[in-house]
Parts: structure tokens; sequence; C-alpha cells
């Protein structure tokens, strides 16, 4: 993997805004207009509070009464009008944005390879794809929305206040250095807690995700207690944090009001003694005033927004990563080259693999002949399972080539590698999903017939017809609604029905009984006709029958040929052989 880059706030924004936010400009600007409608409204609101005291309240002024008190509650009304409107359009704008963010990375995180899933667990890739997402479109756009309108509420306000007075205003404004250094501070503290927190975030699903998914060996191994205890450390390491983001977050608007409180004080001995002299009217100081007192509430809510920005901007910065992280391979998008249709022969030449803690292939070379059954088998550890790995392209070569059909899969894209495949492995993962749903695996070119012969071949019908919903029959989380025997068939029902020209054994029959393995055998013998197969196997009796068993030691290959020749030459195959007997 290419290790993702350092983003400024400015970067995270900027690519923020063009990915997500601008293709919704106009909504975004009918909202901000709105808003800023709404916002305009208290600084009027103060400057009719002038003539409501010189004129209305004045000997004689009963006659502005109507127009002053109508217009008073004009501004009210506008104002719920234009706060509901806003907030509507803004809320549509999260969503859609929210949900492209959220299909957007799930879509690149499909594409990257196994090493990547190795090193970042479900829970916390779930919790970027949900949680992050969700956490930075909701701030952002409160952000966006709190600058609409408290900003031009803010500026309003300021105006009517200059307009009566600049030297109040300047009175009013004596505190606010003060709010400087403690702004730069707090910005910098609710970002380190908010990183911990959405990290803290993803540790939490994970532990569901592990807790839920082994509830089985939870209760058989009484370990309700112990994973009680560590979900519980988690969430108090996410308590403190929030609880410490709350406190940093109510500093702001405290030192606001503090700053608030001086400003106040300053104008009311400035101005109160201009109304005492007779040199200033009483309605121009209850403008003034209310001007300041409505400014309490959007300077508060502004001084928030640094709060909110920063959740946003570690959520949006998790998911920036995600995002610039890229397969460790260099496959082409097209492929440059395909082998020729039919069963292909499989090439490993000198094929080296490593994984951080160990070697696995140490230079490992072996053909695997068109049409024809091959066998890997060796002890645990030797390489087998890595060898399907990389025929399936979930991993890569770090030296050396792999050709199928004489075409080197480097010139290949991963589709078309993989569409050359079909596997049944000894874990028959299953998805939430209908029996048919796991058959199809979303292929909508459905042959009734060739179904049907499908599901004859796997002895899925043996178990079918005991379920009244038949295909439509929920197979449960990873399958669970069935039994091992069962999932394994399904899982050799869909490699049949891919009808792929090489077909990917691991361990296929390992969880039936004995009469159903025959079955199963009889068919996967006669879906091997005509492709190109490879076992793992375990157990060496699975295949004594193999066209050429290759025995791994140590990821380099140390022996190959049929059963008989193996035997006779007395090597390692021979020894796991007769061991096996013992047992």
């Amino acid at each position: 993997m290419h290790p993702p880059r350092a983003y400024t706030s400015r970067e995270l924004f900027a690519r923020f805004w063009r990915t997500y936010l601008r293709p919704h400009l106009p909504l975004m600007a009918l909202a901000f207009l709105i808003m800023m409608i709404e916002g305009s409204t208290l600084g009027l609101l103060s400057y009719m509070l002038e003539p409501l005291f010189d004129r209305v309240f004045a000997p004689g002024g009963s006659g502005a009464l109507i127009w002053v008190g109508g217009a008073i509650f004009g501004l009210f009304l506008l104002r719920a009008i234009t706060s509901v409107l806003g907030r509507w359009l803004l809320a549509r704008v999260n969503q859609r944005a929210a949900g492209k963010m959220q299909v957007d990375l799930l879509r690149h995180l499909l594409t990257l390879d196994a090493s990547f899933y190795q090193e970042h667990s479900p829970g916390a890739l779930i919790e970027r794809v949900q949680g992050d997402t969700l956490a930075a479109q909701g701030a952002a756009i409160l952000v966006i929305g709190g600058i609409g309108r408290d900003l031009v509420s803010l500026i309003g306000l300021f105006v009517v206040a200059v307009m009566i007075d600049p030297l109040w205003t300047l009175a009013a404004m004596v505190g606010a250095p003060l709010l400087l250094l403690p702004a730069y501070l707090l910005r910098r503290y609710l970002h380190r807690k908010a990183m911990l927190t959405r990290e803290q975030a993803g540790l939490r699903v994970t532990r569901m995700d592990e807790i839920f998914h082994g509830i089985q060996q939870v209760k058989l191994n009484r370990m309700e207690e112990y994973q009680t205890g560590r979900f519980q450390r988690i969430i108090q390491t996410i308590i403190r944090a929030e609880e410490k983001t709350a406190l940093a977050r109510a500093g702001m608007p405290a030192l606001v009001d503090v700053i608030t409180g001086i400003g106040f004080f300053a104008v009311l001995m400035l101005g109160g003694t201009e109304v005492a002299a007779g040199t200033r009217t009483t309605g121009e100081f209850m403008s003034f005033f209310t001007a300041m007192a409505l400014t309490f509430q959007p300077i508060r809510r502004l001084s928030d927004l640094a709060g909110q920005w920063q959740v946003a901007e570690a959520s949006l910065e998790r998911v920036f990563t995600l995002f610039d992280t890229k397969p460790a391979g260099t496959r082409p998008s097209q492929s440059r080259a395909l082998p020729t249709p039919g069963a292909p022969e499989i090439r490993f030449e000198n094929v080296t693999f490593t994984y951080p803690d160990r070697p696995v292939l140490r230079g490992l070379s072996f053909t695997a002949e068109a049409g024809k059954v091959t066998a890997l088998v060796g002890s645990s550890g030797a390489g087998k399972s890595t060898v399907f790995q990389l025929i399936s392209a979930l991993i890569e070569p770090q030296a050396g080539r792999i050709l199928i059909g004489g075409v080197d899969v480097q010139e290949m894209s991963l589709s078309d590698q993989r569409r050359l495949l079909a596997s049944v492995s000894q874990d028959a993962a299953l998805f939430d999903e209908t029996l048919l749903e796991n058959l199809l695996l979303g292929r909508t070119d459905r042959d009734p017939q060739r179904l049907s012969q499908v599901l004859e071949d796997a002895e899925v019908t043996a178990f079918l017809s005991g379920m009244p919903q038949g295909l439509e029959t929920p197979v449960g989380t990873r399958g669970s609604a069935l039994s091992g025997g069962q999932r394994q068939r399904v899982a050799i029902a869909r490699a049949l029905l891919a009808d792929a020209p090489v077909l990917l054994l691991d361990e296929a029959t390992s969880a039936l009984d004995t009469r159903t393995e025959a079955a199963v055998s009889a068919a996967l013998s006669r879906a091997q006709s005509g492709r190109t197969t490879l076992v793992i196997a375990h157990r060496l009796s699975t295949v004594m029958g193999a066209d050429k068993i290759i025995v791994l030691d140590q990821g380099r290959l140390i022996e190959e040929g049929t059963h008989d020749q193996l035997m006779a030459r007395r090597g390692l195959y021979a020894q796991l052989h007769e061991a096996q007997l013992r047992d």
C-alpha cells in the first residue's frame, strides 16, 4: 500500500467541497440565501426598536403603533419561514452528499487487495463508511449553515450598531482580542480529541462485530464478562474523550460570555451617561443595546463552529486517507491479453511471497496442466493457501511470474482473471441473503434448467425440499441457518453454476458426511471434466486419483508426481500418507 498523504484544513475542505458539495451548489445557494434572510431579521428587529421607543411610546405616537407593530410581527414571521426552509434544504444536501460519499468509499474499498483487509478490521471500516461520513457531512453542513445565518446576523447587527454610534460599537468590542489565543489552542485540542473519538468508535464497532459473530464461542467458553469488560474499557475511553471535547467546546462560548459582559458594561457606562445627559435618546440606546444583546447567541454559535469543524475535519481526514490508499498491484483496468477459450495451463515461475512476519513462498515453480487435476499437499504453513490466493489475485507475487493459458496475469485486469476461476473452500462463506441470491451472486443470466441440474449435482435438492420457502429461504448471518454440510453444498453449487475453466478446491468436501461426500465427490468429478482443477488436500486419501500431486515444504516444491510415483520414492509425501493412515 502507498502511504496516505497529510492534509491541511484548507485542503480537506477544498476536496470535500469539490467532490461532494459543489454538485449540490444550486440547492446550497438557495439554502444560503434563505438563511441570510433569516440572519438579517435580527438586525432589522433591533433597528425597529428605535421608532418603537422614540415614536410609539412618545406622547401622541399611537398612530405609528400599527405599522411598527406590524413590521415587527412580519420580521418574526419571516424568520420562522426562512428557518424551516433553510434547515430542510441543508438536510437534503447533507443526506445526498453523505449517501454519495458512503457509496464512493465502499466502491473504493472493494478495489483494495487482501493485504489491506488483513491490516484493517471490518468494524473499523464499517465505522469509517458509516460513522465518519455522517460526522463529516453533518458538521460541515452545520458550519456552512451557521455562516449563512449567524455571520449575516452579526454583520447586520454590527451595521445597526455603527449607524447609531461608532464609539459605542468600539467600546462593545474592547475585549474581543482576548479570544484569539484561546481559540487557537482549543482548535488544536479539539482536533486531537476528535481523532481519538473516531478511532475508538471504530474499535467499538469491531468489538461488537467480533462478539456477535462469535457468539457461540463466547457462550461456550464463558467469555461474557471478559468481552463485556473489553467493550466497557473502549466505552470508557470514548466517554472520557467526549467529556473533554464537550468541556473544550463549552469553553469558547463561555469566554464569549465574559467578553460580551465586558462590552455590555463598557457600553452601559458610556451610553448611559449620554442618555442621562440628554444628548442621546432612549430609543437609540435601546436599539443599540438590543443589537448588542442579539449578537450574544450568534457569537456563541459561531464560536462553537470551530469545535464542529474539528469533528468534521477529523472524519474527513480519516475518509480521504482511505480514498488515497491504493492497491499494491499495478493491474490494468482493461486486459492487455487473455488466454484462449478452454481449460488453461497454470504455471508458476520462481514466485516469491513474504508476509511482514515471515516468508511463505521461496521461488516456487510448478505447472498445473490444462484440463487435469493438480493437488497441492504439505504440512501446515507450507504455502498451499497462499498459492490459491495468488491464483485468485487476492494478493500479488512479489517476484516471479504466474501465467494462465500462457498469459502473464499482470497483463490481465483483476476482473478478467477472476472470471476464469470458480472456487470452493473449506470455509463455505455465505451472505445473509436468500439461498437463491447466494447461488447467483448477483448474476442476472439465470437459466432455470441449468440451475436445477447444478442443485442436483451438488446434492442441494436433498435438503431443499425440507425448506418451506425453497430457494427464497434466508440462510442467516454467515449461513448460520444451515448446517455445515448444507453450507458446503451451496458453495459447491455456486461454483458449478459459474462454469469457469479453472476450478479451485480447498477441502471442498471436508464438512460433509460419508454418504453426501461420496455424492458430491462424484459431482465434482463431473465438474472437473474439461477444466483445469487445483486441489488443496489435507486428507491425502481425497487426492490419490489426481493427475499430479505437488508436495510443498516451507514454500518450496520438493516432490511432484502421481500418488504411486510419490509413494515409491519414500519421500515426504509417503511419510505424510503413512502418518495419516496410522491416525
